[in-house]
C-alpha cells in the first residue's frame, strides 16, 4: 500500500470542506427563505398520500382505469407538463402493476424523471422497465438512455443530494452504472462502449488494476469486433503503465504493460497506434531499468553485495548500451571482488 501524500491528504481535505460547504449552503438556504407549500395534502385509502398542485383541479386527472390514467400520463408528458405525467403514470402502475399499461407507464416514469434532470431517478426507472418488462417494446430505448445518463456523469455531472443539490461526483457510482447496462445487454449496440467505460471510470478513480480488469473483459468478450478488442487492449497497456507509475518498487507491473503492449503489436499489427505502443515499451523497459538500478544502490548501500549484482545485472540486460547500462556494468565490475565467484558451469 502506497503512503498518503501530503498533497493526497491536502486534494482530499479540500474536496471534503467542498461538500460541506454545499451541505450547509442548502441547510442555511431551507431556513433563511421558508415558503409556504401551495399543494395540500391529500391521503386516499389505498394510494396513501399525494400532493394536489394547483391547476390539477382537486384531483380531476385521476381516473379509475389504467389506460384512460396512462392517456392522462400521456397527454400531460406531450404538454411537458412533468410533474402532472409522472404523478398519473405512478398511478397507473399502481393501478394495475400487471397491466398492458404499466411497461409504458414506467418508461414515462423514466421520462418524467429524465426532463427534470433527476438523473438518478431516472436510471433506476429505466432499470425497473428492464428487469419487470423485459419484452417492452421500447427496450433498445431504454437501455440508451441508461447508457447517455452514465455517460453524462462520466463526463463530470454531479449527483444530487435529495434529488436536487449538485454535490459531487463518484466515478464508483458511475462505473456500477455501467455495469448495469452492460448486464441488460452485453451484447447490444452499447454493450461494447459502456464495458469500455467501466474502465474509463475506474482510471477517473485511479483503481487501475480494475481499469485493466474492465478492458480485459471487453477485449475477450468482444474479441471478434476487431476494432473493440484493439482498443480494450491498447487501454489496459496504458492503464498497466499508469499503475507502475504509482508503484515504484514493483517490476512486475511495468512487466505486465509491456507484455499488453507487445501483444497489440502482435495482434493489431495494421493499427496505427503501433509506434506509440513501441515507444511505450521502450518507456517502461527504461523505466524498469532504473527501478532495478535503484534497487541495487539500495541493497549495495546495506552491504548485500551479492543482490545488489543482482539487480545491476537486470538494469544491464534490459538495455547495455545505455548510460544506466554502462553505469550498471561498472557496478557489477566494481562488486566482483565482494561477491563469490559463480560456479563453473
Amino acid at each position: 500500500m502506497q503512503p498518503l501524500t501530503c498533497s493526497g491528504s491536502f486534494t482530499r481535505l479540500v474536496r471534503m470542506r467542498g461538500r460541506l460547504f454545499r451541505i450547509f449552503i442548502l441547510f442555511v438556504a431551507l431556513i433563511a427563505f421558508p415558503f409556504r407549500s401551495p399543494a395540500p395534502l391529500i391521503y386516499r385509502q389505498g394510494e396513501g398520500f399525494t400532493y394536489e398542485w394547483p391547476g390539477d383541479e382537486k384531483g380531476k386527472w385521476r381516473r379509475e382505469s389504467a389506460r384512460e390514467q396512462l392517456q392522462v400520463a400521456q397527454e400531460a408528458f406531450d404538454k411537458k407538463n412533468y410533474r402532472l405525467a409522472l404523478k398519473a403514470a405512478k398511478r397507473t402502475v399502481k393501478l394495475r402493476k400487471l397491466s398492458d399499461y404499466a411497461p409504458q407507464a414506467q418508461y414515462l416514469i423514466g421520462r418524467c424523471y429524465e426532463a427534470q434532470h433527476k438523473d438518478e431517478k431516472a436510471f433506476k426507472a429505466y432499470q425497473e422497465v428492464l428487469e419487470k418488462f423485459p419484452k417492452f417494446p421500447n427496450y433498445q430505448d431504454v437501455q440508451q438512455r441508461q447508457f447517455d445518463i452514465a455517460v453524462r456523469f462520466l463526463n463530470g455531472q454531479f449527483y444530487r443530494l435529495f434529488s436536487y443539490v449538485p454535490l459531487y461526483r463518484s466515478w464508483e457510482k458511475t462505473a456500477g452504472l455501467f455495469e448495469k447496462v452492460v448486464k441488460n445487454g452485453p451484447y447490444s449496440p452499447i454493450g461494447p462502449q459502456a464495458q469500455m467505460d467501466i474502465g474509463a471510470a475506474r482510471e477517473k478513480q485511479k483503481e487501475y488494476p480494475k481499469a485493466v480488469k474492465a478492458y480485459e473483459r471487453a477485449a475477450d468478450r468482444y474479441a471478434d469486433q476487431r476494432q473493440v478488442a484493439a482498443d480494450a487492449t491498447f487501454k489496459a497497456g496504458l492503464a498497466y503503465q499508469k499503475e507502475a507509475r504509482t508503484a515504484e518498487y514493483d517490476q512486475s507491473v511495468s512487466g505486465k504493460a509491456i507484455a499488453t503492449f507487445t501483444d497489440f503489436i502482435a495482434l493489431f499489427e495494421d493499427d496505427p497506434r503501433v509506434p506509440d505502443a513501441r515507444r511505450r515499451i521502450n518507456s517502461l523497459r527504461a523505466e524498469e531499468a532504473r527501478g532495478s538500478f535503484r534497487i541495487a544502490q539500495y541493497y549495495e548501500k546495506g552491504s548485500r553485495w551479492e543482490s545488489a549484482r543482482i539487480y545491476y545485472n537486470a538494469a544491464y540486460a534490459i538495455d547495455a548500451n545505455s548510460a544506466l547500462g554502462i553505469q550498471a556494468r561498472q557496478r557489477i565490475e566494481a562488486l566482483k571482488s565482494r561477491t563469490p565467484a559463480p560456479p563453473a558451469k
